[in-house]
């Protein structure tokens, strides 16, 4: 009797398993979320002094994405007001950004720092599009973004 009452508990436990359809490894034992840490450094390497660039300005956008099974989902995102370009600083004064995204499954996530860059002249627009992906044993990651 105790034998068939262990067997009964048995098959019901993997029956409520596949019912809520998760690998069972995943249930024992989940797997342990981590932080990646990302830094951002805006920053221009010319000095747009020329008077060629004397209307001409730039804004960025950057966005954090996580990747999962082909599923996105926007965990940050900045956007730089518009500035003239020869406002922006050098790399050694960059505009610096650090940003940290938690509960992140290393196995299972990427990470994808898009940035969206758009210059302006005289109603003109001209938008790049760049970015960088954090993958899995990827601690930090680090995006320099030229203006």
């Amino acid at each position: 009797m105790k034998k068939q009452l262990v067997w009964l508990t048995v098959v019901i436990a993997a029956v409520m398993l596949a019912a809520f359809n998760k690998p069972l490894k995943e249930i024992i034992a989940p797997e342990k979320t981590v932080s990646k840490n990302i830094s951002l450094a805006v920053y221009s390497k010319d000095d747009y002094k020329a008077s060629i660039y004397s209307n001409a300005s730039a804004s960025l956008q950057v966005s954090i994405v996580k990747v999962r099974n082909g599923e996105r989902k926007l965990v940050w995102q900045k956007s730089y007001n518009a500035r003239l370009l020869k406002d922006y600083p050098s790399l050694t004064n960059a505009l610096a950004e650090k940003v940290i995204v938690n509960n992140v499954q290393d196995s299972k996530d990427k990470l994808e720092v898009i940035y969206t860059l758009t210059y302006t002249e005289n109603g003109n627009q001209l938008q790049l599009q760049d970015g960088t992906i954090i993958n899995k044993g990827q601690k930090d990651g680090r995006l320099f973004i030229n203006i």
